[in-house]
């Protein structure tokens, strides 16, 4: 079992900036990927980032330019920052972790963060 604690969210005025990180633990046989969704009230939950194992990130299309995922993986933890924030970036950010067990062939998991809440409001 793998466990995801995310960390800095919190409350920041319009164009200000703020470093989500996501820390895995527990039972971590292989990575393929990590990344960040957000889900905002009344919407479904969307991409923000991902990163994979060889460092390949893949961004929303709409959040390029402005968001930068970044992974450290002696640490296996994931960073978002974020910047230039706006109020419709509000919402519950998720860590997201996607792993092949030790198993052959080997059995892929998902794994999800309990959320950490940004909100952009001035």
């Amino acid at each position: 079992q793998v466990q995801l604690v995310e960390s800095g969210g919190g409350l920041v005025q319009p164009g200000g900036s703020l470093r989500l990180s996501c820390a895995a633990s527990g039972s971590i046989f292989s990575i393929v990927s990590m990344g960040w969704y957000r889900q905002a009230p009344g919407k479904q939950r969307e991409l923000v980032a991902t990163i994979n194992n060889g460092g390949r990130t893949n961004y929303a299309d709409s959040l390029k330019g402005r968001f930068t995922i970044s992974r450290d993986n002696a640490k296996n933890t994931v960073y978002l920052q974020m910047f230039s924030l706006k109020p419709e970036d509000t919402a519950v950010y998720y860590c997201n972790l996607i792993e092949d067990g030790s198993t052959w062939p080997p059995e892929r998991y998902e794994y999800w963060g309990q959320g950490t809440q940004v909100t952009v409001s001035s």
